[in-house]
């Protein structure tokens, strides 16, 4: 899975489970201030993104996380351990 099809999943989940709008969605959105992500729904992204891709995010991996590139960056990284 490239980083496109990563990015690609977060969009589709950004859009359908909380409704944002596309507009605002970019690799350079901030998770918190730009798309107003809270804790409790950035678990349920992280669960989405789990179940889409088949890699769980640990709790570390979101230390450095504060855009959308950064979440791209953490499972592209997912996907090259793996291979």
């Amino acid at each position: 899975m490239n980083k496109d099809q990563i990015f690609a999943i977060l969009k589709n989940a950004l859009i359908e489970l909380f409704e944002i709008d596309e507009s605002k969605i970019s690799l350079d959105a901030k998770i918190y201030e730009d798309l107003e992500i809270d804790s409790i729904d950035a678990i349920d992204l992280v669960d989405y993104v789990k179940k889409q891709t088949g890699h769980k995010l640990m709790p570390e991996d979101f230390k450095s996380i504060k855009t959308l590139g950064d979440i791209v960056e953490v499972v592209a990284k997912k996907f090259e351990i793996s291979q």
